[in-house]
């Protein structure tokens, strides 16, 4: 989209900064920050976890806090359509996992995405739905080999969306109202 007017280029640095929030709660495994990304009526997908922000931070968190040594989650390649109160976004993202497991130190590499749906509220936007797409992932231990690497998400999960919001944002039927 062409960012043509003050308000959209505000609107985008403020989806922005929420995307920036939500990887600086992961990796800090902070719960309260966490829930500041979503409304609380929103839906986050993550596969192994499907509920409210609520559930997904107290299910979260201390999975990253009690198995992980440090944990990253780098996003880039954001694609925003905006209309109205809603967005449609399409980020991707690269976890990086530190952690031991039966002795060994072990790094797991995630690359995904995560396609949302913001909504505006009282000037402010959250997520009120995200779904993440893992493409692929990366095992291996520390300092040696790669053990596995998998190519994970079928053509058909790669593109959807639990509410209609399948695909990047240009090929995404009209958003819904929030």
């Amino acid at each position: 989209m062409n960012f043509t007017t003050p308000q959209q280029v505000c609107d985008e640095a403020n989806i922005r900064a929420v995307l920036n929030r939500y990887s600086r709660a992961i990796d800090r495994c902070d719960m309260e920050l966490l829930k500041t990304v979503y409304w609380p009526d929103a839906i986050d997908d993550h596969a192994i976890f499907v509920g409210n922000p609520v559930e997904f931070a107290e299910f979260v968190t201390p999975i990253l806090r009690d198995r992980t040594k440090a944990t990253m989650h780098t996003l880039s390649n954001t694609m925003i359509e905006l209309e109205g109160d809603v967005a449609l976004t399409e980020t991707y993202v690269r976890a990086y996992h530190h952690m031991e497991h039966n002795g060994k130190k072990v790094d797991v590499i995630l690359g995904g995405r995560y396609l949302d749906r913001f909504a505006r509220r009282n000037g402010e936007w959250r997520v009120a739905e995200r779904t993440f797409v893992l493409d692929w992932d990366v095992d291996g231990a520390v300092g040696g080999e790669v053990d596995e690497v998998h190519l994970v998400s079928p053509p058909s999960r790669r593109t959807s969306c639990r509410n209609g919001c399948s695909g990047p944002p240009s090929s995404r039927s009209s958003p819904r109202a929030a």
